[in-house]
């Protein structure tokens, strides 16, 4: 067995070279240079459209740094909505999220045995106007099947995919946002959870 004298007892610890240091300092400053400082109006306003979205400020700030535009429209699975079964309702947290988000599209995209037309009633009982309601993808999809199906709830208002943010509860629905290459995926748990005032 041999052992390389030069790494041997080595700890990985900090460098004991000359000028890392400065290097450090300077690799620091030049991020800090390329980091956007944005006015306080600006942030002002993002965090109230933050609110407006229901969603909180590192969500929000996260999804618009990635995608570089504003969110337009959720697109919600009907599993995120907790619309499981024909005849049901939603829950009440789930409308009265849907009832506060402003100036946002609402799209949702229903799994079987739902239709699209179960959803739309239970959205109009509960008084929520919806946007687009597709019948979402599933595991018999193809990946190019599960875009073009996405991208037909954005269709009727023309929505740029990079600006629609999904909304689900399962691994099947976080690949929606790859393969329509929206602007983000959000699990139900941490937007419903989320803080909406």
């Amino acid at each position: 067995m041999n052992i390389d004298d030069s790494k041997a007892g080595h700890n990985n610890g900090p460098s004991m070279a000359t000028g890392v240091r400065f290097r450090k300092l300077c690799w620091n400053k030049a991020r800090a240079e390329l980091l956007p400082k944005l006015p306080i109006e600006v942030i002002r306003r993002r965090v109230k459209r933050a609110r407006e979205l229901g969603l909180d400020y590192k969500s929000y700030a996260s999804i618009r740094a990635t995608s570089g535009h504003d969110v337009v429209a959720f697109l919600f699975s009907s599993n995120a909505l907790r619309l499981l079964k024909k005849n049901g309702r939603l829950p009440a947290d789930r409308v009265a999220k849907l009832s506060a988000l402003q100036r946002t599209g609402r799209l949702v995209a229903v799994n079987a045995p739902l239709t699209p037309d179960d959803m739309t009633s239970v959205a109009t009982k509960d008084g929520i106007e919806l946007n687009a309601v597709i019948r979402a993808p599933d595991m018999t999809h193809t990946w190019g099947q599960t875009r073009s199906l996405i991208l037909t709830a954005l269709d009727p208002a023309k929505l740029p995919a990079d600006t629609v943010v999904a909304i689900g509860d399962t691994a099947l629905e976080r690949e929606w946002c790859a393969a329509g290459r929206l602007a983000g995926y959000v699990s139900a748990q941490s937007y419903f959870g989320a803080l909406s005032g």
